[in-house]
């Protein structure tokens, strides 16, 4: 007789993951929405091939229409164009600055959460010292002070995408270092880490091997609620006038070229903006889903 057993289906945890995920419509709906908009603007200027520079004074300010379909500048250029053409740079920036925010934060979270002691409370100390500075004032004293020193040394474009990247990151690790922190200092007197010690592991292998696998669903949350706040700041710079050159145009270069054509020709504005508003709000609603589908008590 052929006693037949039955293995139940074993649930992977980035299954569950998924399965959890999806369930919030919000982020659902933030997928599509940033998908379609990182789709547009890597792929939009291949097949949407006017210039992004063409200068025509005969349509200045001119509005939406099959011609152009988000309308023109002051100049006449392309307004749909721009857009899908500065996506990229905005995009770019805020993944950049979000990985050297991470990182950054990472870093310092890791180590003052592991050791504790003398080198957490410094820490600790220098990441209040960063959350007291009035981030806003002192980034466009930076930019100021320092942009046209690096645009020598790198070039107006490149030097420009450095400065900013670099500022943006430098001014938003405290975030992501006191989550980190906060975590390694519980799950460093868990029973696994005792052990891994018991068998010799050096503090290098504790922290990357056992404890920083622990933390990456929230490191995860961190990055992307962090890719928002980039591009929220680069617009404010490049709205400022501190950003990109004025024949860069990033989202927030084409808001600060609008400004003074918001009564007659309010679509130069319009368009960029909610490029900007869709983009950050997807992302704060993947953010949002992400940290309750990897929730540890969820599961």
């Amino acid at each position: 007789m052929n006693i037949l057993t039955h293995n139940p289906p074993v649930n992977k945890p980035s299954t569950n993951t998924w399965r959890r995920f999806k369930r919030d419509r919000a982020a659902i709906f933030g997928t599509i929405v940033l998908l379609t908009i990182v789709i547009a603007v890597i792929f939009g200027p291949f097949i949407y091939t006017t210039p992004i520079d063409k200068i025509d004074f005969a349509r200045s300010a001119a509005p939406p229409s099959w011609q152009h379909l988000f309308g023109t500048n002051d100049l006449g250029q392309d307004q749909l164009a721009r857009i899908l053409y500065g996506g990229r740079i905005s995009l770019t920036v805020a993944v950049a600055a979000m990985a050297v925010a991470v990182s950054l934060g990472t870093l310092v979270g890791a180590i003052a959460g592991f050791y504790g002691g003398i080198i957490d409370n410094g820490l600790m100390r220098l990441t209040d010292l960063f959350l007291a500075l009035p981030q806003l004032p002192l980034l466009l004293l930076i930019v100021y002070l320092f942009r046209d020193s690096i645009r020598a040394v790198a070039g107006p474009e490149l030097g420009i995408f450095l400065l900013v990247v670099l500022i943006i990151g430098c001014f938003n690790w405290m975030s992501v270092a006191r989550l980190v922190r906060g975590n390694f200092l519980k799950l460093r007197e868990m029973e696994f880490v005792s052990a891994a010690k018991a068998l010799g592991a050096k503090p290098q292998r504790l922290i990357w091997i056992h404890l920083f696998p622990n933390v990456a669903s929230i490191i995860i949350v961190a990055a992307t609620l962090a890719v928002g706040n980039a591009i929220i700041t680069e617009s404010t710079l490049s709205f400022l006038g501190l950003g990109f050159p004025p024949d860069v145009p990033t989202w927030g270069r084409m808001l600060f070229d609008a400004q003074n054509y918001l009564t007659s020709a309010p679509h130069m504005a319009v368009f960029p903006g909610l490029a900007i508003f869709l983009t950050v709000l997807s992302i704060n609603y993947i953010g949002d889903g992400l940290r309750d589908a990897l929730d540890p008590k969820r599961r």
